[in-house]
């Protein structure tokens, strides 16, 4: 009787793994929208899940520490401070039946990043961080929420979902990575594709030192007008004014975004 002959070959072959537990077809270049698209999904419905409707988004150097020079530790102290007043108040803590709006979203860093997720968690909020994959620095820190941590490889997709559930934007001082999302929320304003949200720079010594917005505008780079699409705090207390005085509601998203 002739032997049957052997299909081996056939199922070691990497064409016949199934494509969903096939990682060298999934991380190849064909399948980078698909990638993106989970990228997009798993968080999406991470948020869903704990009810999170709109975030107040915290930006800063994930060099800072409260052991480091007086002005970080100062940086440092009023973005813990600012996580803490904003997640009280703005309506992270108590919810509103299964929605949580203005929650804390950060780049789930160290930094400025640790200090906002860690003063929502010194109050009792969740708090969002949105991790990415880099050679140095970007590990999780350890005060956001578990279920809320989330790891990117694309740079897009993370600021996606920064930007579409924001409430508005606070940007203690930085560096590139800071500078890189502030004018790309600034451009998203000015552009009109996101809506009117308050931005707010804390310190203004710092940042109208490194930028100077009025020559600008002097150049007609940008209008007038565009000055007016960010303001200046000191203190965690003064930036959570300006975010009232700029239309923020508490316990309330500020209106419908328009699509990313």
């Amino acid at each position: 009787m002739t032997e049957a002959p052997s299909n081996h070959l056939q199922r070691a072959s990497p064409s016949y793994r199934l494509p969903a537990l096939d990682q060298d077809f999934l991380l190849g270049d064909s399948m980078r929208g698909v990638r993106f698209q989970l990228e997009f999904g798993k968080a999406e419905l991470a948020l869903k899940a704990w009810g999170v409707r709109s975030t107040l988004v915290v930006f800063g150097s994930a060099r800072v520490n409260e052991t480091g020079p007086a002005n970080h530790r100062h940086w440092y102290a009023q973005a813990r401070r600012f996580g803490a007043l904003a997640s009280l108040e703005g309506g992270a803590v108590r919810g509103d039946g299964d929605v949580r709006d203005n929650v804390i979203a950060t780049g789930g860093g160290p930094g400025i990043m640790a200090a906002a997720n860690r003063g929502a968690a010194e109050a009792g909020a969740p708090s969002i961080g949105f991790n990415i994959t880099l050679p140095s620095e970007q590990e999780p820190n350890p005060w956001t929420t578990p279920d809320l941590t989330f790891r990117f490889h694309y740079f897009a997709m993370r600021k996606m979902h920064l930007a579409m559930r924001a409430n508005a934007l606070i940007v203690f001082p930085g560096g590139f990575g800071t500078l890189d999302e502030l004018f790309e929320i600034l451009t998203l304003r000015q552009t009109g594709k996101a809506p009117p949200i308050p931005v707010i720079l804390f310190d203004r010594a710092f940042w109208t030192s490194l930028i100077s917005f009025e020559v600008l505008e002097a150049q007609g780079f940008i209008s007038p007008a565009d000055l007016g699409l960010f303001t200046f705090a000191e203190t965690a207390e003064d930036a959570w004014r300006a975010l009232l005085d700029g239309g923020l509601v508490p316990g309330r998203p500020l209106g419908p975004k328009p699509a990313l």
